[in-house]
């Protein structure tokens, strides 16, 4: 038993640690990393390595795992500013828009695959939801008004809920048990409770977090993340939806002032992408490459009417009553990107071993791979055609210990306690070497930038940037000042007369 862990740990280090440097070959190649993930859970199947894996219930389970986690950081890192006035479109296009593509894609593939209609409707179901992990690692790497990207982002991160109640009603045995009116009201209540429960959950994170006094700073992010698995779980129990909910929670603590606001976004980053290599991974060993020829012409067929016919007019139809130029109508038809979801969705009807599933995981999964290859490679180049790219719009900046360190630069803070000699000190008489700098003062709760003459109080909060050449001597410069005030120059950093 412990070999066998063993052998699992290693290879699963492995993986993982090919997947992360996958990630930088992609970006060099204009590839989308979700299909060297793909390639890699393929490369180690059963036509590579030989690992034979094919419980699609564990897939199942994992990838909506996988899905709320990924969710949540899309959430997380969503501005209000900039999602308040897309909001809207985002919504009908996560509603409307799918109902529209469910049913362009259900009537094409019925009529030219021959599939009854059930199968027909989840074909259209399983494809007309967007992947937020494709179009969050896609979309941030193209200079686009803040408007376009908002809104296909926040569409990604919506459109999973009702995608999934309508796939699960579609795989399950009741399907046509109740009149149409009575699912809708019933797929209605989800969202609305899904939404209400999400913001409640977030409200509640939004109070504690800044009131809690963690001993630790990096129980936080996990507080955080875990404020957003409670908002899925608490949506599930109520039979309401938990991906609105994670999102909205997300949202909503993502907007908030809490602390160490950027380890949390930096540490639900690292987990999505935790998250996307885990699951595109489990995706690829799950798939059989032999059975794949046969889903070419389905996958192709299905994939045609998603893009050139159901995308389109989901669009044109959710953009009626706003205000969307028919330049942003054509980028956001050619921008809605398939990737995992699609696929763990396929798992569903799968576990149910619905007849015909298992070409519907096939189909999904070479179109998947074909699409994202064809669209994620042009984005940049429709965008520039169509003319609404942005190229003296600023991508947003998130400060955090990689740029310091590329900058071989330190970031202090010191505090100001009762009984320093810090205090009545004026800034310019720290005398810190060249190469540091006093950059904020935080005093009775407000920050501001300190001018050389800004007089230092008992209580207040520095932050000082220092070369790491100076570090040290901006620290014992520092302590000196703390023990003997104006008077340092003739002491050392412990308070004792320099040997002059």
């Amino acid at each position: 038993m412990t070999t066998g862990l063993d052998v699992a740990l290693l290879l699963g280090s492995a993986v993982l640690l090919v997947a992360v440097g996958a990630v930088r070959l992609s970006t060099r190649l204009g590839l989308p990393s979700l299909l060297v993930y793909l390639a890699l859970g393929v490369a180690i199947g059963e036509s590579g390595l030989g690992i034979r894996f094919d419980d699609a219930e564990l897939t199942r389970t994992l990838g909506f795992c996988a899905l709320i986690v990924i969710i949540a950081e899309g959430g997380l890192t969503a501005r209000w500013s900039t999602l308040r006035p897309i909001l809207g479109l985002a919504a009908v296009l996560s509603t409307i828009g799918v109902a529209v593509s469910i049913a362009v894609v259900g009537v094409a593939v019925h009529f030219l695959l021959g599939l009854d209609w059930r199968l027909a409707l989840l074909y259209g179901a399983v494809l007309s939801s967007t992947d937020a992990a494709a179009v969050f690692a896609t979309l941030r790497r193209l200079r686009l008004p803040p408007r376009l990207v908002a809104v296909l982002e926040a569409e990604s991160g919506m459109n999973d809920a009702p995608v999934v109640l309508l796939v699960v009603l579609l795989a399950t045995a009741e399907f046509g048990a109740h009149a149409w009116w009575h699912e809708a009201l019933l797929l209605g209540y989800e969202l609305a409770a899904g939404a209400a429960v999400g913001f409640a959950v977030g409200m509640a994170g939004r109070w504690l977090l800044p009131r809690a006094a963690l001993p630790s700073a990096g129980l936080y992010p996990i507080a955080a993340v875990g404020f957003t698995v409670l908002a899925y779980a608490a949506g599930a129990v109520l039979h309401a939806s938990g991906f609105l909910a994670v999102y909205v929670a997300g949202v909503v603590l993502g907007n908030a002032r809490l602390p160490h606001r950027q380890a949390i976004l930096g540490f639900a980053d690292g987990l999505a992408w935790l998250a996307q290599i885990g699951l595109f991974v489990l995706l690829g060993l799950l798939v059989s490459p032999g059975r794949l020829d046969d889903a070419l012409l389905p996958a192709i067929v299905a994939g045609l009417a998603l893009v050139f016919l159901a995308r389109p007019l989901s669009v044109v139809v959710a953009a009626l009553p706003f205000r969307v130029s028919p330049r942003e109508q054509l980028f956001l038809s050619w921008a809605g990107l398939r990737g995992a979801v699609p696929i763990v969705l396929a798992t569903i009807p799968l576990s149910a071993r619905l007849p015909g599933a298992v070409r519907l995981f096939d189909a999904v999964f070479v179109l998947v791979v074909i699409f994202t290859l064809v669209q994620t490679g042009t984005l940049g180049p429709v965008a520039r055609r169509l003319r609404v790219t942005a190229p003296a719009e600023p991508t947003e900046i998130r400060v955090e210990t990689a740029p310091l360190e590329r900058m071989q630069a330190d970031l202090l803070q010191l505090e100001v306690p009762a009984g320093s000699r810090l205090a009545g000190v004026h800034l310019d008489e720290l005398r810190l070497p060249v190469g540091a700098s006093v950059t904020l003062v935080l005093r009775d709760g407000a920050g501001f930038v300190p001018a050389p003459d800004t007089r230092l109080k008992v209580g207040d909060s520095l932050l000082i940037v220092a070369t790491a050449n100076v570090r040290d001597a901006a620290e014992r410069r520092l302590r000196a000042v703390s023990r003997r005030g104006r008077l340092a120059r003739w002491f050392d950093e412990y308070g004792n007369e320099r040997d002059e």
